[in-house]
């Protein structure tokens, strides 16, 4: 990696994302509150939600004070630099309320619209993804690639489902008719997670619906230099009405299900 731009807003993220994570990780109160909801009531924000985001706007403010931010919890400032952080303090809030495992820090650079660094970072795995543009995907040291892909039927497929109860009750009709074509599937709880598991070969592919900038950005970057393909309906990149990432061979017979069956909408 060799533009120094990138490899200084690449140590950023990382910082920024061990600095929030060990925050999360050492920080979570025994009586952990519910701050306020978003989508619906059972789609959570907590105090500590709010506390990561603070730490990782203050950090990178502080040290580049003119780029634009985009938050989960509000963050949003446009910024003159060309360089905006689009961040998810804490992907995989409900685990993080109920004391399981699965969940993030997510926080990508984009320049000049294209996300050019992302870094995930999952304390209680101990584990901390990375990818530049064109630089490959890594775990801490570890190079990544996606797994070799198998036939559809022995293709292992995690998914997460909306917070919204009609749009649930869809995805759970889509979950039913993917199921008999597939070996099986999964509900992590982070979509950040998810993506690095396919970058790291522990899943063949991942889908959802109803994922936001900052659920997609770092990890969509980081599966797609491990050698998985992306995207959302045919044709299109990965949206809020559909992500897809699965290894080559598995992407567009997943892909091409998952239109049949319209998981794209209601």
């Amino acid at each position: 990696m060799s533009d120094p731009l990138i490899t200084e807003l690449l140590a950023l993220a990382q910082e920024a994302a061990r600095r929030a994570g060990a925050l999360l990780r050492d920080g979570r109160p025994a009586d952990l509150g519910v701050a306020a909801t978003k989508s619906s009531p059972i789609d959570v924000v907590t105090e500590m939600d709010i506390a990561a985001e603070k730490l990782i706007t203050d950090f990178l403010a502080e040290h580049r004070p003119d780029d634009g931010f985009l938050g989960e919890e509000g963050a949003s400032v446009e910024g003159n630099s060309g360089v905006r952080w689009v961040v998810d303090p804490l992907d995989g809030t409900v685990n993080y309320l109920y004391g399981l495992p699965t969940w993030s820090v997510s926080i990508a650079a984009e320049l000049d619209g294209e996300t050019v660094a992302g870094v995930v970072a999952a304390p209680m795995r101990g584990e901390t993804f990375h990818a530049v543009r064109g630089g490959g995907a890594y775990l801490g040291d570890r190079s990544l690639r996606c797994r070799p892909a198998p036939p559809l039927d022995q293709a292992l497929v995690s998914t997460g489902f909306n917070y919204v109860t009609t749009v649930r009750a869809h995805q759970a009709e889509v979950a039913h008719r993917l199921i008999p074509q597939l070996r099986d599937i999964r509900r992590g709880g982070s979509a950040a997670v998810d993506l690095c598991d396919v970058a790291a070969g522990r899943l063949d592919g991942y889908y959802e619906r109803g994922l936001h900038p900052w659920d997609l950005a770092a990890g969509d970057l980081i599966a797609r230099e491990a050698g998985a393909l992306t995207g959302g309906r045919p044709g299109d990149r990965p949206s809020n009405d559909l992500a897809v990432a699965a290894s080559p061979g598995v992407f567009e017979p997943l892909q091409t299900l998952l239109e049949e069956y319209g998981a794209w909408h209601d």
